[in-house]
């Protein structure tokens, strides 16, 4: 390919390590690139939780700008943080080989965990599977880059916070105060990188064929599909994770109420030929099993939290004009 393949991403520690990633293995391939770095409307505002902001791919719609724009050629995400629908015209081109999906606590000391605690988290689904396992505590809301939320954590009074164990991994962020959480049900994707091009562009697409690992790719999707036939555009606390042994896939997912008291979730087995269709047939008998009537509580519940925030706001504003 004689063009420069011009990559965008996010400019945190942790996105430029990912799309270096990806640099590095086109370059071995004997293509040209160019990193540009851009900063996410979701990384401007720290200050608002995410399902406040009332935005989804809050971390991607900037690239998605760039790259229908023409500025990127391609674009490299955490594939947790990608809408399960992308924008007209930009298409999958490759999933990277998955790395680590666990989340892991970063703590002070473990001695609050039969005790009251407070724990950081800006997940919705970390909160919640907290909370359902650990009721007794208080969750508060932790938002920014891995960097940033580390700095936050060590400068607060919580008794640990939340992250995803590939993200740390990947950056050297690791810490002797940390703790696997292998009951927590990880986010769909989690722990895997995508890059994403435009549908027209077919010489670059066939070119990232050769950076996707296939193994990846079906488990991922089906988690996505899972995660895409609950939401219904609604964010919601949803885990999910598929692994591939032999010829067998195994998958568990789980629907969670903001309040972590409640869930509907499910564990299943099929042969890997049937892989089509069966992140969205699990998601249809969570829906059937009580799932319905449990994202329809949590719709309520973030619209009344979004409607507060917005009247907080907009009061805040108002006596901020007075003022001055």
């Amino acid at each position: 390919m004689s063009k420069v393949i011009r990559i965008g991403t996010r400019d945190s520690e942790l996105a430029l390590w990912q799309a270096k990633t990806v640099q590095t293995a086109l370059e071995k391939l004997g293509h040209k690139t160019e990193l540009l770095p851009v900063k996410s409307t979701g990384d401007l505002n720290l200050d608002q939780p995410l399902y406040e902001m009332g935005i989804t791919g809050i971390f991607t719609k900037t690239l998605d700008v760039a790259m229908l724009t023409g500025k990127i050629d391609i674009a490299v995400h955490s594939m947790k943080d990608v809408p399960t629908a992308l924008p007209q015209g930009i298409v999958e081109a490759a999933v990277l080989k998955r790395a680590n999906s666990k989340d892991i606590l970063i703590h002070k000391g473990l001695e609050f965990l039969n005790a009251e605690g407070i724990i950081a988290t800006g997940s919705l689904r970390r909160k919640a599977q907290w909370l359902n396992k650990y009721p007794s505590h208080t969750c508060v809301d932790l938002r920014g880059n891995v960097n940033t939320r580390m700095q936050k954590l060590k400068d607060s009074d919580w008794n640990g916070a939340i992250f995803a164990a590939a993200g740390l991994e990947r950056i050297n962020l690791t810490s002797e105060n940390s703790l696997d959480l292998d009951w927590m049900l990880p986010a769909p994707a989690q722990g895997a990188m995508l890059v994403v091009a435009m549908e027209k562009d077919n010489e670059t697409r066939d070119i990232l064929k050769a950076l996707n690992h296939r193994e990846s790719e079906i488990c991922v999707h089906i988690e996505r599909e899972f995660l895409k036939v609950l939401e219904g555009g609604c964010t919601a606390p949803i885990g999910a994770l598929a692994t591939i042994k032999g010829n067998e896939i195994s998958f568990k997912g789980a629907l969670f109420s903001l309040d972590g008291k409640k869930q509907v979730s499910i564990e299943r087995k099929i042969a890997l030929e049937d892989a089509p269709n069966f992140g969205k047939n699990c998601a249809l008998k969570v829906l059937n099993n009580g799932g319905s009537v449990l994202m329809e509580e949590i719709k309520k519940s973030l619209e009344l939290n979004i409607m507060l925030a917005s009247s907080l706001l907009k009061y805040l504003l108002k006596i901020r004009s007075n003022f001055f």
